[in-house]
């Protein structure tokens, strides 16, 4: 039997499920605490605006959900078309069993040609099990959008840029937040829609049992604007306060680093670790105090805006990468430093 076209397109528009037959693109919008937008999230939605298709976000949580997309429809200039809300209490810590299933479900039924997250632990825990589900490979950390197909990534602990073409119909791709500029509100017309998704996720794989937040006054790394980072030459866990003592003169603009060699000395807390096995970081300002600048760590500051290191060894790597350099005792020079800034 023949099916005259204009009645297949009949067909097609007037189904109940909303599916495509063009490229779109869905965006992870990230809920932090207090039914924030993760600020990683902004990064995300501008380089889903780059693929210049139709963008949908979803959002997951187990409280405050209709907060973090009533901030998400300020962003009307990006093309944003439909908000989905996920909100459960068994989305509570967004473990991946649990996500999943719900956002496979949201893809079948509107067949995404993108699919797009911050690079986050939570992204990155769950586009590897959607991909494993879809049957195709994520692609993680892109720095740039060449075209719908091709991306620029790093590769060798940044010391090379790999360009590449994906063929998979769908792309499930990660984005390094510094690389991209955050997403500014407001400046177009009309507003996204809100539709909450009625997810009633089984997880019997695990169980969110709690989460220990360290409370500061001091910015998260990845929203700093000033980072003071401190490596083995600081000696002690005690001396890394020159560094504390520093950050505190920019009440909620500067906060403290550090490099994998501190951390596993015992210096410093894990989630102050800056480099490849740690985190990405792009602030306005990045000082490196007693840090040599091996490759692991450059990989995770090398965005920054201005760069200057403190070091004794006028040779370290890191010096090649400073716009700034002072070389010199740093004990001598912390001290010395926080005295004049606490003048100004």
């Amino acid at each position: 039997m023949m099916l005259h076209s204009r009645h297949l397109i009949c067909r097609l528009t007037t189904s109940p499920i909303r599916s495509r037959c063009f490229a779109s693109t869905l965006v992870l919008a990230e809920q932090i605490d207090g039914g924030k937008l993760a600020p990683v999230t902004l990064n995300t939605l501008t380089a889903a605006s780059q693929l210049k298709q139709d963008i949908d976000c979803v959002i997951f949580g187990s409280e405050k959900t209709n907060e973090t997309a009533n901030q998400l429809q300020k962003f009307n200039n990006l093309n944003i078309k439909k908000i989905f809300v996920a909100e459960n209490a068994a989305f509570k810590g967004l473990l991946s069993e649990s996500v999943t299933p719900v956002l496979l479900d949201l893809q079948k039924k509107n067949n995404y040609t993108h699919i797009l997250g911050g690079s986050s632990t939570f992204t990155k825990a769950i586009l590897p099990r959607l991909g494993a589900l879809l049957d195709v490979q994520p692609i993680s950390d892109i720095t740039k959008v060449i075209d719908k197909d091709q991306y620029l990534r790093f590769i060798y602990a940044g010391n090379a840029i790999l360009k590449l073409k994906s063929n998979d119909q769908i792309k499930l791709i990660t984005v390094r937040g510094t690389a991209f500029e955050s997403a500014k509100e407001g400046g177009g017309s009309g507003q996204a829609q809100i539709e909450k998704i009625d997810a009633a996720p089984k997880n019997d794989q695990s169980e969110f049992v709690s989460r220990e937040v360290q409370q500061s006054e001091r910015p998260e790394l990845s929203a700093a604007r000033i980072i003071f980072s401190g490596g083995r030459a600081l000696k002690s866990k005690e001396n890394f306060k020159l560094l504390y003592d520093l950050a505190d003169l920019f009440p909620g603009q500067a906060t403290v680093g550090a490099s994998r060699a501190a951390v596993d000395a015992g210096y410093c807390a894990n989630d102050l670790q800056i480099g490849q096995t740690g985190k990405i970081v792009a602030p306005e300002l990045y000082v490196a105090i007693g840090i040599s600048g091996a490759i692991q760590h450059i990989a995770g500051m090398k965005d920054s805006k201005v760069i200057v290191a403190i070091n004794k060894d006028g040779d370290a790597p890191i010096f090649a990468m400073a716009d700034y350099g002072l070389t010199g005792d740093l004990f001598k020079i912390l001290p010395e430093l926080t005295e004049k800034l606490k003048k100004k």
